[in-house]
């Protein structure tokens, strides 16, 4: 098989995932109970026998890159190859900070030079899905493409969130469409390109700034063999609130469509040293992932817990994804939240309801409450949905201890609490 380089973009800001991304990467977002978003896309890469990882970061990047580390859980931690973090950067002659996706790679072109790939296999890191490249890699080669695009099928009423491909009867691009309202097509772009590595250098020559709009469309204008590999497994962009609650809970269902205890495609982690779940004697779990490290003595139904999470006695979790080490007091209660790391919820306590207000403005959070990472909800506070709480913010009784709908809630800045 010819030598692959694997360049993933993961320097995405994931404005509409609001508090969740101030302070991380999309790609950094932990997911699934024990999971960050960008271990899909690197076990991936370890399952079909990628080496060669270029990870690509901008925004926040460093809970992404002390995740990352040396690539062990990968096993990319190889003397040859191995895995790259490739920041931006200056120097008295380079302003340094990526203007998009293709000015990213025109920016470490020479790191690539260096590797001397024959492909150039092209992902995204905000993405939950199981692939074995070397399916699309046997496509690309079948066709004689220059490039590669993996597609696959969504509901009509999805084509605002994706980037849409028409596809002929050979199999080959003949249009891209980004975030139509309508399309005549069922084909999403999936944020994967396989590139001959004569084809992309040959793009970037005139300094593109977006892999779409000014690499991909003038290949496909231009005639050259863009081909598409349809994929029909599961996939999520999870660049959306709503997305990455669904997506998360999908993980409880019945029967989830992504089944992480799947022993043939493990997803691949840098595991936390915690103790063994501890269920109390008032304890009751339905339905729902529990990480190590969690302590529950009150009740658990469909949600998903994050390592060292703590719900007391009287406490109900129902609906819910709760981070790393957040705590629900007595007699609290959550339903439809999402909670960041470090939160605390005060006895008594009421965040969310299976009954929000429809405020067209806040449709957004589709009838979420988003508490942001080390808030604080006072004893018998009140947040109603669709709320957002931001980062080491304070609902106290002081100030009614009450979060009306349509809220939006701001960060606490360090220096407040500077005496």
């Amino acid at each position: 098989m010819p030598e692959t380089m694997v360049l993933v973009l993961a320097g995405g800001g994931g404005e509409r995932l609001s508090v969740l991304t101030y302070e991380r990467a999309v790609s950094a977002l932990p997911f699934g109970g024990k999971y960050r978003v960008i271990d899909f896309v690197l076990s991936n890469c370890s399952h079909s026998h990628l080496t060669v990882v270029g990870i690509l970061t901008q925004h926040a990047p460093i809970s992404l890159n002390d995740h990352i580390g040396a690539g062990r859980p990968w096993d990319l931690d190889r003397r040859e190859g191995g895995v790259l973090i490739l920041q931006p950067f200056t120097t008295r002659t380079h302003a340094g900070w990526y203007r998009g996706t293709a000015d990213a790679i025109a920016q470490n072109w020479d790191v690539i030079e260096d590797h001397r790939p024959e492909r150039i296999l092209v992902l995204s890191g905000d993405q939950i899905y199981r692939m074995d490249y070397r399916s699309l890699m046997h496509t690309h080669e079948q066709q004689r493409a220059a490039v590669t695009l993996a597609v696959t099928r969504v509901p009509s009423s999805q084509t605002p969130r994706f980037g849409m491909t028409t596809i002929d009867r050979d199999g080959r691009v003949t249009e891209l469409i980004e975030k139509p309202e309508r399309a005549a097509t069922p084909f999403a772009s999936m944020g994967i390109y396989l590139f001959e590595y004569g084809a992309l250098a040959e793009a970037m020559r005139p300094g593109p700034v977006n892999l779409v709009l000014d690499v991909l469309r003038p290949l496909v204008a231009a005639g050259e063999r863009v081909m598409a590999h349809e994929f029909a497994g599961y996939w999520e962009d999870v660049g959306t609130i709503g997305s990455y609650y669904h997506s998360n809970l999908e993980m409880v269902a019945p029967e989830p469509r992504l089944a992480l205890h799947d022993p043939r495609w493990p997803v691949l982690t840098r595991d936390e040293e915690r103790p063994p779940v501890l269920l109390g004697a008032g304890a009751v779990v339905d339905r729902a992932l529990i990480a190590n490290g969690c302590r529950i003595s009150g009740t658990v139904r469909r949600s998903v817990l994050f390592p060292g999470v703590v719900v007391e006695s009287g406490a109900e979790v129902v609906d819910s994804v709760v981070m790393q080490d957040a705590k629900i007091g007595p007699g609290a209660r959550l339903e439809r939240a999402l909670l960041d790391k470090f939160t605390r919820i005060g006895e008594g306590a009421r965040v969310g309801s299976s009954t929000p207000a429809a405020l067209q403005d806040h449709a957004w959070l589709e009838g979420l409450v988003l508490i942001g990472k080390d808030a604080i909800v006072a004893a018998h506070g009140r947040v109603e949905p669709p709320a957002v709480v931001g980062i080491g913010a304070r609902v106290q009784p002081g100030s009614g201890g009450y979060v009306g709908p349509g809220t939006q809630v701001p960060s606490r800045v360090w220096y407040e609490d500077v005496v």
